[in-house]
């Protein structure tokens, strides 16, 4: 893992100045710099407009008793975009511009569920309630009360709530 993220921030920052060597050799300076700049203003706007989207719809989620899985989702996937939209360069402009799709944080999300799924120990049904289970894969832990009735057996059991 350590590697991967040493790879990334000394690989990516290379990629990004290659494009930038390539990009402006192209079209010149400044509409390089020109184009940097708009990404990152129409980047901005779109991450506005998405995030207050993907706000209400989580609320909605709430408001109907329904953990908002999906929306968080999004909502992590909007601000790693908004990141990449901020940070200069064309490899991170479409990255942030990839995650601004919905339908790729779609399967980006899907991916992920499957991952998370195939995991040891942790079970998940179909209404996305999270299940764990025991050491010794017996089955789900449940939590009980357990009541003593004291006397005669013809007496009738106390109610429970």
């Amino acid at each position: 893992m350590v590697l991967w993220v040493l790879l990334a921030f000394i690989g990516v920052p290379l990629i990004e100045i290659a494009l930038f060597i390539q990009v402006g050799d192209f079209i010149g300076l400044w509409p390089t710099i020109a184009i940097v700049i708009a990404t990152a203003m129409a980047g901005t706007a779109l991450i506005r407009q998405q995030g207050l989207n993907t706000l209400m719809r989580a609320q909605q989620e709430m408001d109907a008793q329904r953990l908002p899985m999906r929306e968080l989702f999004d909502g992590v996937c909007l601000l790693f975009a908004g990141a990449m939209l901020l940070t200069p360069g064309f490899l991170t402009d479409f990255v942030g511009f990839v995650l601004l799709v919905p339908p790729s944080r779609w399967l980006l999300g899907n991916y992920f569920w499957r991952i998370l799924q195939n995991s040891k120990g942790v079970h998940f049904d179909m209404s996305g309630q999270r299940q764990t289970y025991d050491h010794d894969q017996r089955g789900p832990v449940v939590d009980a009360e357990a009541v003593e009735i004291k006397g005669d057996s013809e007496k009738k059991p106390p109610k429970l709530l």
